[in-house]
């Protein structure tokens, strides 16, 4: 999986930057077709420092989105992945019964 790493209007620290390249390497265990990753970081209000994080997956055929919000970056991140885990099951169920539904072709020479 390719990870590309974003903080918007700021310098992330180098321990929220590796938390959330390691946090987001391990959706591969929930489904292997990830492609890509993007991770947003950014303020959405500097005065009450709401913080927030976004991350898209790009998987065969389909970009999942999650946002997450709180004071802290790292419970913005874990929130967004947890999100994403759920959408990842909920994407892996929908593929899987589409292929089930699928009747495999039968070639017949005469």
């Amino acid at each position: 999986m390719n990870v590309k790493f974003t903080a918007r209007r700021f310098r992330a620290h180098p321990d929220i930057r590796e938390h959330a390249l390691e946090t987001v390497k391990k959706l591969d265990r929930f489904y292997d077709g990830i492609v890509t990753a993007d991770i947003i970081l950014s303020f959405e209000r500097v005065t009450k420092s709401v913080k927030m994080a976004e991350v898209n997956l790009h998987v065969h055929g389909a970009v999942l989105t999650a946002r997450g919000k709180s004071e802290d970056f790292i419970k913005s991140i874990d929130a967004t992945v947890e999100k994403l885990e759920v959408q990842l099951a909920k994407y892996k169920t929908k593929k899987r019964s589409k292929a089930k539904g699928k009747t495999p072709e039968i070639n017949e020479e005469t």
